[in-house]
């Protein structure tokens, strides 16, 4: 039989749902078909025309027309998108704002609280939230977040809670924001289920990584869940001209790992399922949506869905911070000052390994055929936004950083 875009459409969205075991949404996880009616659900949007999604009390305003699509947000002000009480899981949200610089989208604050709690389990600026890295909106679609068209932000990410959920934007950015149009689509359920994990999302820049130390995707955090994804920007250092930065290798410690990893990858853009350098490309679960070589910026995304990552105790995720590039080039930088630590050469398929093995970096080179490739730790520009479920709606990590340190050099 001949198989048809239709099936094969069909058969992607059934193995999305089917990699998603931490409770999405039910009548799709659990092998309910799409026609079958499911009692514990009961469907609320809520919008500018009908905040928290109150039964009959939508579009009220100017006697049922178009009276109130978007709110402004001043300067210091917080819009709430959402405050419920109750049990139940956002399956959809949709937003636009009428400034979409790297800057406002870098100072608007997204906050996500569940079940009452005070510190919130989101906490991250607005664009890089929404895969967005570095504030350079681009068309896009993956398994989790959308931007049809390079104006909207879409968020597909199921989030359970048992007693309540908020969900505020914040605009630091010292001007009003004139429109924020919204959509979160959430359903009431009835029937807790105890295996349900809670979401999280976690924001951290380095504007200069240090020599040597891996740069923390996801700093370490105690409990049982699931780690789903990451998306890294990346302003690289022009000290190191137009060498690689991507050498880096993702580096996964689990329950309990301590000095070295459970899983360890071969280098930044092999983890998002390319190799030899990085363009612009978006697929389901990995992506690249910035590869500015003049402006010496990328951003790129991965997503742990048809491979789950999950952790009984803990998890920490981090990149290495290593670039590369021909011997003879790499040498020139070294000995011009330009911060960096000699780790590899790679001669024709064989690795001389340098770090921490008293060879001599110079006689390396020197042995080297100009041509061969040299790998070295560098200092970069980066942030990260990761994603993860676990079983406390509160985390432990650090608070969001200022938006003077969010917004520097951000262009």
């Amino acid at each position: 039989m001949m198989t048809t875009p239709r099936l094969l459409a069909g058969a992607l969205f059934i193995a999305v749902i089917a990699a998603f075991p931490t409770a999405p949404v039910r009548g799709q996880d659990d092998g309910n078909p799409i026609f079958r009616y499911d009692a514990n659900l009961e469907p609320r949007w809520s919008s500018p025309e009908g905040r928290n999604g109150e039964k009959g009390m939508s579009g009220m305003e100017n006697g049922g027309g178009k009276g109130h699509p978007s709110e402004p947000i001043a300067a210091g002000a917080t819009c709430v998108l959402l405050d419920v009480k109750g049990e139940g899981q956002v399956s959809r949200i949709w937003l636009t704002v009428d400034d979409r610089s790297p800057e406002m989208l870098r100072s608007l604050k997204l906050e996500m609280f569940w079940d009452g709690e005070a510190k919130p389990a989101v906490s991250v600026p607005l664009g890089d939230f929404f895969c967005v890295g570095l504030g350079r909106m681009a068309p896009f679609q993956n398994a989790l977040f959308a931007d049809p068209e390079g104006r909207s932000f879409v968020c597909y990410i199921p989030m359970p809670f048992r007693c309540g959920a908020r969900i505020q934007v914040t605009n630091e950015s010292g001007k009003e924001l004139t429109r924020i149009f919204f959509d979160v689509d959430f359903q009431r359920t009835r029937k807790w289920d105890p295996n349900n994990l809670y979401f999280h999302a976690y924001w951290s820049r380095d504007r200069a990584t240090t020599l040597e130390r891996d740069f923390e995707l996801l700093p370490r955090v105690a409990g049982r869940g699931r780690f789903i994804g990451v998306n890294v920007g990346v302003n690289a250092n022009q000290a190191y001209q137009d060498l690689w930065w991507g050498e880096g290798e993702v580096r996964m410690f689990l329950d309990g790992d301590a000095a070295h990893p459970t899983f360890s990858g071969t280098g930044s853009e092999d983890y998002v399922g390319t190799g030899w350098g990085e363009d612009v490309f978006s697929n389901t679960y990995s992506g690249c949506l910035v590869a500015d070589k003049k402006r010496a910026q990328w951003s790129f995304y991965r997503l742990h869905i048809p491979d789950p990552v999950f952790f009984a105790a803990d998890c920490r995720v981090t990149l290495q911070q290593l670039g590369g590039g021909p011997v003879s080039r790499v040498s020139v930088l070294r000995k011009a000052g330009v911060p960096l630590i000699p780790v590899c050469i790679d001669h024709e398929g064989h690795l001389v390994q340098l770090y921490n093995n008293g060879i001599n970096p110079t006689q390396a080179e020197m042995a080297a055929s100009p041509g061969d490739w040299e790998n070295f730790y560098r200092s970069d520009d980066i942030s990260a936004t990761a994603y993860f479920y676990l079983n406390s709606p509160t985390s432990g990590l650090p608070a969001l950083a200022p938006v003077a340190d969010r917004i520097r050099d951000v262009n």
